[in-house]
């Protein structure tokens, strides 16, 4: 076994109550990452001391779940859950146990946990605790579920997520009773809070094997939580670039994607616009016409259903919508693509399309880089060299332009956007005396 090497703070934890009469292992998924050699999170205690009696051993503590039996033990400036042995109650709402009732006994702790894997105990005094053979699954790399697998999703649907999540981050399969017994309860997770969905889908995204959401289709979990992914599956992409299917073109480019959660939401929802989009034939290729502007409008519902923050929401909406864009592989051509993509996301959208051309026809893959590369060299040096793509970058402002004799008004924002056009395509034109000279005739046009 590998040596389970945990915190002082947690060792002298778990000697004061040793020492005042009770049991105490750190228990779960500190365990499971330690065997793995893992560095673990976070490492919470479970102990035979009722919650009175962990408050009075310990001079600092937060009651952050005292009704489950949790007191926060703050020791050496770190937290630690120490929650009392006890065995839940019924599950009413899918979610949380109606009550608990506390236990002396560490394996009725042990029983109400979810897979085999987060069901393991230890201390230095009483050594590994396994008794649902939680080591022999992390050898085999199963997540298995403790007990009935039926019982288990029915006390707690998000646990059906969780073995998805836990599958994909560690790379293990899923035991057939356990995932038999997902797809009979999938549509439990309509129980489950957004936030909750959100928080583990992007989990299980973020992993090494963001793919699994490919099982999570197959066993009719996105059907619940992720309707629109269902729509991409088997939709044809009849196109020299493409000799996959959307999904499975999706999924590519998932898998190539850096393990951050902008990018890889992003290469999730890119497309999900195909399956709205009409089909239109140029030079005998399929096309989806629009779909960039469609799926940006779907990740938006999307994303906000799930409750995201704006500012992940904000973002790979602006990348679903830039996804697609062509621009030439010149100077002129990457101040182009920065005014219309913004240079605060054009880092990530160089990995988008770095991506996508993952999940294209492999045979075009070597020049789609190729030439992406250049572009990418290209971006630096106009980025290095200060070139102007934005109305920030102009040589003169709305204060400048009023001073020279232009009323302040609604055409003020129209001249320093067609400035700014012109510049993009001429740089020598980015001279305050020259744009004052062109601001004045555009604003005699405009009135």
């Amino acid at each position: 076994m590998t040596e389970i090497r945990m915190p002082k703070a947690a060792e002298r934890i778990l000697e004061a109550l040793a020492k005042a009469g009770y049991e105490a292992f750190i228990v779960g998924g500190c365990v499971r990452d330690s065997l793995m050699g893992r560095e673990p999170k976070d490492w919470d205690i479970t102990t035979s001391a009722r919650p009175d009696q962990v408050k009075r051993l310990f001079r600092r503590t937060i009651d952050t779940g005292i009704k489950h039996g949790t007191v926060t033990v703050l020791m050496d400036g770190e937290g630690f859950e120490v929650t009392t042995y006890r065995v839940d109650g019924s599950y009413a709402d899918g979610r949380h146990p109606d009550q608990v009732t506390f236990t002396p006994l560490l394996e009725e702790d042990l029983k109400r946990r979810d897979f085999t894997i987060n069901a393991m105990a230890y201390s230095p005094l009483g050594g590994l605790v396994d008794i649902f053979g939680g080591q022999e699954d992390l050898r085999s790399g199963v997540v298995r579920c403790v007990g009935e697998p039926q019982a288990r999703f029915d006390e707690d649907a998000l646990r059906i997520l969780r073995a998805l999540r836990f599958a994909a981050q560690l790379g293990f399969s899923i035991d057939p009773a356990t995932q038999a017994a997902i797809g009979d309860h999938a549509g439990r997770l309509s129980l489950i809070s957004a936030e909750r969905i959100r928080e583990e889908l992007v989990k299980l995204l973020v992993s090494p094997h963001p793919g699994m959401i490919r099982l999570a289709c197959d066993l009719g979990l996105t059907a619940v939580i992720l309707p629109e992914y269902d729509r991409i599956r088997g939709l044809e992409q009849h196109s020299p670039h493409h000799i996959y299917d959307v999904e499975a073109h999706t999924l590519a480019a998932l898998e190539a994607s850096e393990p951050d959660q902008v990018l890889r939401l992003t290469m999730l929802l890119h497309d999900f616009g195909k399956a709205d989009a009409e089909r239109i034939s140029v030079n005998g290729r399929e096309r989806f016409q629009y779909h960039q502007e469609i799926g940006a409008a779907m990740a938006d519902r999307i994303l906000r259903r799930l409750k995201f923050d704006n500012a992940t929401r904000e973002r790979v909406v602006r990348l679903i919508g830039a996804h697609d864009l062509k621009y030439e592989a010149t100077e002129r051509g990457l101040r182009r693509a920065l005014h219309r993509v913004g240079a605060d996301i054009f880092d990530d959208f160089i990995r988008v399309q770095r991506a996508d051309i993952m999940g294209k026809n492999p045979e075009i893959i070597p020049s789609r880089l190729e030439g992406l590369r250049v572009r990418e060299a290209l971006y630096r040096k106009v980025i290095a060299e200060g070139q102007c793509y934005s109305v920030k970058q102009l040589a003169v402002n709305g204060k400048d332009l009023i001073a020279a004799g232009i009323r302040p008004g609604p055409q003020m924002g129209s001249i320093l956007e067609r400035l700014t056009a012109a510049v993009i395509e001429d740089p020598s034109l980015n001279e305050a005396r020259i744009l004052t000279a062109m601001a004045l005739r555009l604003d005699g046009n405009i009135s």
